[in-house]
């Protein structure tokens, strides 16, 4: 018997703690969830044990049934569980997986995807990060219909949502997981009663969010601004962070703040890179000759500190430089 618009028989798709509240939400709308499907438990740590993923977690702790494959667009036996299954929708909120085609025709009502910004702004794996590296003073969610392509299937429903001068992508993470939570069920019960209807992408205004690189942390002095820098290390939190050299020894900055020119600044302008050290704060010129001021610093095989107790360990000289 087919369900009913207020109770739709889902599979769910996700992964890292993002998608936690969208299954939340689903369950607590009286959905039926009928299968979860997650990633693998992976080895997390130092101690590398093997950690099942944050949305593993939470289906087994509202007793739902968890299938983790390795591959899924192959998979027969995957394949033939979610067709015994015949859900109304597939929901996939941060899954990591590329969904075959086969599993995108299988539901009534498709593949309804969550998706952290405002598409086709930001497509690709790593949304979030880009929008705060990039220095926008807005985002938001996207629900769509999953096609073949990356990101580029019709719009349902978006919301928009300000980025604060100071929030990191940690952050905004939290708040666009909880604030997207709502706009799924919202969708599924638009696209159930037939109020929502699916609205193209403008193609022409696409811009692209790449999965992050361990280099995308390396700050360049001579290239980007203090302004720049500082958007990059709020968008690139947890990971990859920021990190320049100091005498050959890797130095990550774990905490910054855009500074005006320090009084004993030496030659006007500076150099991009250059260091100067004023009452026991630590500060290195960026292009344009702008400033930032590093407040907790990590150098390589050493403990995270403040910037101040890092000065009085590491004097530096009058022509020492980052970078």
């Amino acid at each position: 018997m087919a369900s009913t618009a207020a109770t739709l028989k889902l599979v769910f798709c996700g992964t890292p703690q993002f998608a936690v509240p969208t299954l939340q939400a689903l369950l607590a709308a009286g959905h039926e969830v009928a299968l979860v499907v997650s990633q693998p438990d992976r080895p997390v740590g130092r101690d590398a044990q093997f950690t099942a993923p944050p949305v593993k977690q939470a289906a087994l702790a509202a007793g739902l049934p968890v299938t983790q494959p390795e591959k899924i667009r192959s998979n027969a036996e995957f394949r033939a569980q979610l067709e015994s299954i015949a859900p109304d929708a597939i929901v996939v909120v941060a899954y990591g997986r590329i969904i075959p085609p086969w599993m995108l025709a299988l539901p009534r009502l498709g593949c309804i995807n969550l998706h952290a910004s405002l598409l086709p702004k930001y497509r690709g794996a790593a949304p979030i990060q880009w929008a705060i590296a990039m220095g926008d003073a807005f985002t938001g969610n996207t629900t769509m219909l999953l096609e073949e392509g990356l990101d580029t299937g019709p719009i349902l429903l978006q919301q928009t949502h300000e980025i604060g001068d100071d929030q990191t992508a940690v952050d905004l993470f939290e708040i666009l997981a909880s604030a997207g939570a709502p706009l799924v069920v919202e969708t599924l019960a638009g696209l159930a009663d037939g109020t929502i209807h699916p609205q193209p992408q403008n193609h022409e205004h696409v811009t692209f969010a790449p999965l992050l690189d361990r280099e995308d942390g390396r700050m360049d002095f001579g290239r980007r601004t203090a302004h720049e820098h500082y958007n990059r290390w709020r968008g690139f939190q947890p990971w990859p962070g920021a990190f320049t050299m100091l005498d050959g020894k890797k130095l990550i900055v774990h905490r910054m703040i855009i500074a005006a020119e320090p009084a004993s600044a030496q030659p006007i302008p500076a150099v991009p890179g250059q260091i100067c050290v004023e009452a026991g704060r630590f500060f290195v010129a960026c292009a344009e000759d702008t400033w930032l001021e590093l407040l907790e610093v990590q150098l390589e095989g050493k403990k995270r500190i403040s910037a101040d107790e890092f000065l009085r360990g590491n004097p530096l000289g009058a022509n020492a430089y980052l970078g």
